[in-house]
């Protein structure tokens, strides 16, 4: 079980962002958002994305949502307060552009284009959402705070469930595929759109299954595409990496809902120390 803090923040409250009435905002980097001592990545998407959707709502558009997150991790944020500069690129009938800032102590750590619009709500006409059960399997393993060796911190918010056949590392195996299948599911509330942008980033890295786990692997370039709201229940997720090299690996996540609808997809190019 893992240990939750009293000053422990739920997802949306963590998540929230302040407006300063001039298109920048401000948001705290927690502790228990992050992955050892670095914010996680994910979860600095929804914060962009969220920056964005409320700058339309201030500008009289209330009721749009992320469709995209495209962003440049130009250096790791530290925990504590940020800000968040917004600036729209460009309004159209069906989606608009705004490109977002996360800046900490004068320096810029993360610059992003997030696409909003509103989410389709029909069924899809074709949808090739991973074979995996809505529900973890019995034999599913926990992914907590201390079997991360202290360093999965979201495990106080969210609750992460491997496949055990997908995640060779944790048994000490080493050169299994660099692919993994996993379920999450906030601890308080529902998912929506939000974490399903922190979902398509929560797995533990691919490459851990190649050897040496244990490893940070900062991503340089991180695109979410979001598809539709998510139904409640689990997420299941299905992250694979096709090419390793020089120290390079690209992660290809795809996130179904409880009906099976893919609701995020995301790529991503990160190092490792695997060369």
């Amino acid at each position: 079980m893992s240990t939750v803090h009293d000053d422990f923040a739920p997802f949306p409250v963590a998540s929230d962002v302040r407006s300063l009435r001039d298109g920048t905002f401000t948001a705290d980097l927690r502790a228990e958002w992050s992955i050892g001592t670095h914010p996680h990545g994910g979860f600095l998407l929804t914060l962009l994305a969220r920056a964005a959707v409320a700058a339309l709502a201030e500008q009289g558009e209330p009721h749009l949502e992320p469709l995209t997150v495209s962003a440049e991790f130009l250096r790791p944020p530290a925990v504590g307060p940020v800000l968040l500069r917004t600036d729209v690129r460009k309004v159209g009938r069906r989606t608009t552009v705004v490109a977002v800032t996360l800046e900490q102590r004068g320096r810029v750590c993360v610059e992003a284009r997030v696409t909003v619009g509103r989410l389709p709500v029909r069924p899809p006409v074709w949808n090739d959402a991973p074979a995996m059960t809505a529900d973890p399997p019995a034999n599913a393993v926990s992914l907590t705070v201390e079997r991360s060796q202290g360093v999965f911190h979201l495990a106080q918010g969210c609750e992460v469930r491997l496949d055990p056949a997908t995640a060779g590392y944790l048994a000490g195996r080493e050169g299994d595929p660099p692919r993994m299948r996993l379920w999450a599911r906030p601890r308080e509330g529902g998912s929506d759109a939000y974490f399903s942008l922190l979902a398509c980033d929560i797995n533990p890295p691919v490459v851990f299954n190649l050897g040496g786990a244990g490893g940070w692997a900062p991503t340089t370039q991180l695109t979410a595409l979001v598809r539709t709201r998510p139904q409640p229940g689990w997420l299941r997720i299905q992250v694979e990496s096709r090419s390793v090299q020089e120290g390079w690996f690209d992660s290809d996540a795809v996130v179904a809902d409880a009906r099976g609808r893919i609701v995020c997809q995301a790529r991503q190019l990160a190092l490792t120390a695997l060369h």
